[in-house]
């Protein structure tokens, strides 16, 4: 969907436009490399068990990548009785209409979530003589596909859900959520679900665990592309990887992968110049900074994961020591 310029200043306020600005070009993804790296994923430790030691995607790297706000209320709430969840008790799809202005036709609905589509249709095109309210309702939708298409994507890949309700009736409070707790818990939980051996499919914030893997890992990144700008995650938007051979290039990067040794990771990969020139200074304020290294419990409704990112930082001054 077009981001229309008198949407981003809600954006600003959600603490969501830069994850916006990524997303303006498809992003697509190297699923055969992705299956390897899950395949190495494990869901008790939650971390890559590499040839060389662990490794994993910290909140530090979600700041860097996404630049997603980390300090904040956890994004949660209770979906069992949903109707009962919603301000006042009003019915799911009475708050839908109050905050959409229309419902969307029974074709497009169901349970509780609403395709992809009709979204699409209905909100792709701001009117140029669009009034406040109107701008707040087209806001909406567009903040409504961004987390539910890139951030927080599941199986039903071309459905939303009504989960988001509460936090659009109060666009204003957007950016009091920990939006990048809330997408790494999500995308390890995805990795957890991945490593079983009867899920087929990919989900979660699968940009953010490619763009990690080509910062960390330079042997494994697509040539050509030297120059980024923020959020970091923005330095692979037009890489397309090859959409042939899938099962011959999946062997190729077990095998790659299998031969990874510690210097082929790198342990800081924004202490650069390049990088500082780039990064953008909320990300690098205290409040936030201190969280990167938190050993504390992710959430995202009903997913709770674990970060422990102490398996990983006393690993990388282990190997400091060694060099």
């Amino acid at each position: 969907m077009p981001l229309h310029d008198r949407i981003i200043p809600y954006l600003e306020t959600a603490e969501l436009y830069h994850l916006a600005r990524l997303n303006s070009q498809w992003f697509w993804v190297d699923e055969p490399l992705l299956s390897a790296f899950i395949e190495r994923w494990r869901p008790e430790t939650h971390t890559f068990h590499m040839p060389f030691g662990e490794c994993s995607i910290t909140l530090q790297d979600v700041a860097y990548q996404l630049g997603l706000p980390i300090d904040g209320e956890p994004v949660s709430g209770c979906l069992t009785e949903f109707e009962n969840f919603m301000e006042h008790g009003r019915p799911a799809w009475v708050w839908f209409r109050e905050l959409f202005g229309e419902l969307p036709p029974q074709s497009k609905v169901k349970q509780m979530t609403v395709c992809y589509t009709w979204f699409h249709e209905r909100f792709r095109v701001l009117p140029a003589d669009a009034s406040d309210e109107t701008v707040r309702v087209y806001a909406r939708a567009y903040i409504l596909m961004l987390l539910s298409s890139q951030l927080f994507a599941d199986k039903n890949a071309n459905r939303v859900h009504l989960r988001w309700l509460p936090y659009l009736a109060s666009l204003d409070d957007l950016g009091r959520y920990s939006w990048a707790s809330a997408a790494l818990a999500w995308l390890y939980r995805c990795l957890c679900r991945g490593t079983n051996r009867n899920v087929v499919n990919l989900a979660g914030p699968l940009q953010l665990l490619q763009s990690w893997i080509f910062w960390r890992f330079p042997t494994l990144r697509p040539s050509g592309f030297d120059r980024f700008g923020f959020p970091l995650a923005s330095r692979w938007a037009t890489f397309m990887p090859r959409n042939d051979g899938g099962a011959q290039r999946l062997a190729s990067a077990r095998l790659l992968l299998d031969r990874l040794r510690v210097h082929d990771f790198l342990w800081e990969p924004y202490s650069s110049v390049e990088v500082a020139a780039v990064i953008h200074p909320e990300i690098l304020v205290e409040e936030h900074r201190r969280l990167w290294a938190a050993l504390t419990s992710l959430i995202y409704f009903a997913a709770i994961e674990w970060h422990q990112v102490d398996r990983v930082h006393t690993q990388h001054s282990f190997f400091l020591v060694l060099e």
